[in-house]
């Protein structure tokens, strides 16, 4: 079994609160490491599971074990007596453990009833240092879902396909998503087909019969659903002029290649995006394995109208380091070079060109690194 690294963060943030919601994509392997910590599980989608908790409540409320609510938001009911519990004895912690495959923004149940009574933990699917270096074309091409190939073979991209087919035709339309299936897919072909470059928010809208406001939306919910990940500009005092829309990514490159019909890394290597699809896996190892730690951080990216870019800021505690990332084994001095006036004008303390390389050179100001270079110096000198 993968020993998952957001253990010890749960871990913590149970021993400080009577109630940690553990939230992530379905099938990102949530029920299984909750059950490391209790075996009093109970599936709320079902409606046996819902009657077993109404007639053991008492019961559950006295127990000192920890107490598992999976797909918590299906029924919101359990919120108000989880507050009423958690009040009753606000100095027992380590009570319940939520488990939910939507974002706080999209729980409604969670900010009325729970606020400053719940930890919120998230789970990402597999990263590169769960799984091993050696496996790392494996994970960028086939994405880190346990289920979705990277602990099987033969699953991909079957598998992700059922997937996005599911949370178009189910999921997503009973967590409140207003668009009709079919929209929906569309929108999920089309945010593939988008990913990385800045948004065009308008020609989106048009392309799909919607206004402005309404695809907004509708990205907002796939991001709430851990399927996107928008990524903000960086502003702050730059002489320069800007570019200011977001930047839309895919969080699990898996499913972003089942949208492309890739099938083999081959195909992969082959496909006019592929540099796209690699700066957006890289950039997701790094935020994932930084919020995984417990790190607080803010993420943003950089870039003038006139080409100087760096591809993730991440602002922390005093810290702000810019990494750039290239889609080569032997990166140029002169993108180096480059970097180094881009980190500059965002006042960054650290820079890094990160590449395929296999000679990651790694300095005090930044250097030249691989992403396995960079998440060791993360490890070291960040988290």
């Amino acid at each position: 079994m993968i020993n998952r690294s957001l253990k010890t963060l749960l871990e913590k943030r149970l021993e400080v609160s009577p109630a940690v919601a553990l939230l992530g994509p379905r099938q990102c392997g949530k029920t299984t490491l909750a059950k490391n910590f209790g075996m009093k599980y109970y599936d709320l989608e079902t409606d046996v599971a819902r009657t077993r908790v109404d007639v053991a409540w008492s019961d559950l409320l006295a127990s000192q074990e920890v107490v598992i609510f999976d797909e918590a938001q299906t029924f919101p009911a359990i919120f108000p007596r989880l507050r009423a519990a958690i009040d009753s004895d606000r100095s027992r912690n380590n009570r319940f453990l939520l488990l939910g495959s939507v974002a706080p923004a999209l729980m409604m149940q969670v900010s009325e009833s729970l606020a400053g009574r719940l930890a919120i933990v998230e789970l990402t699917p597999l990263l590169l240092g769960e799984v091993g270096a050696d496996r790392l074309d494996e994970l960028w091409l086939k994405g880190g879902f346990p289920g979705g190939g990277i602990l099987a073979d033969g699953l991909f991209s079957h598998w992700q396909s059922d997937y996005l087919r599911l949370m178009a035709e189910r999921d997503l339309p009973s967590w409140g998503l207003s668009a009709s299936p079919k929209l929906t897919e569309r929108l999920l072909k089309m945010t593939a087909a988008l990913n990385a470059p800045q948004m065009n928010l308008s020609q989106l809208g048009q392309s799909l019969g919607i206004s402005h406001p309404t695809v907004r939306g509708y990205l907002d919910f796939l991001e709430g659903a851990y399927l996107l990940r928008l990524l903000n500009p960086y502003h702050g005092n730059v002489r320069k002029r800007l570019v200011k829309a977001p930047r839309m990514y895919w969080r699990d490159s898996g499913l972003l290649h089942a949208l492309w019909g890739v099938g083999s890394f081959d195909q992969l290597l082959e496909h006019p995006s592929v540099g796209w699809s690699w700066e957006g896996f890289v950039l997701e190892q790094i935020i994932s394995t930084i919020k995984t730690s417990g790190v607080n951080a803010d993420f943003y990216y950089f870039r003038t109208s006139d080409g100087y870019e760096v591809d993730l800021i991440i602002d922390a505690g005093g810290q702000k380091w810019g990494i750039e990332v290239k889609l080569t084994s032997s990166p140029s001095p002169d993108d180096l070079r480059k970097l180094r006036k881009s980190a500059g004008m965002c006042d960054c303390t650290r820079h890094f060109l990160l590449s395929r390389t296999t000679d990651p050179v790694v300095a005090s100001e930044g250097g030249s690194v691989n992403l396995e270079s960079m998440l060791e110096v993360l490890a070291r000198d960040f988290l």
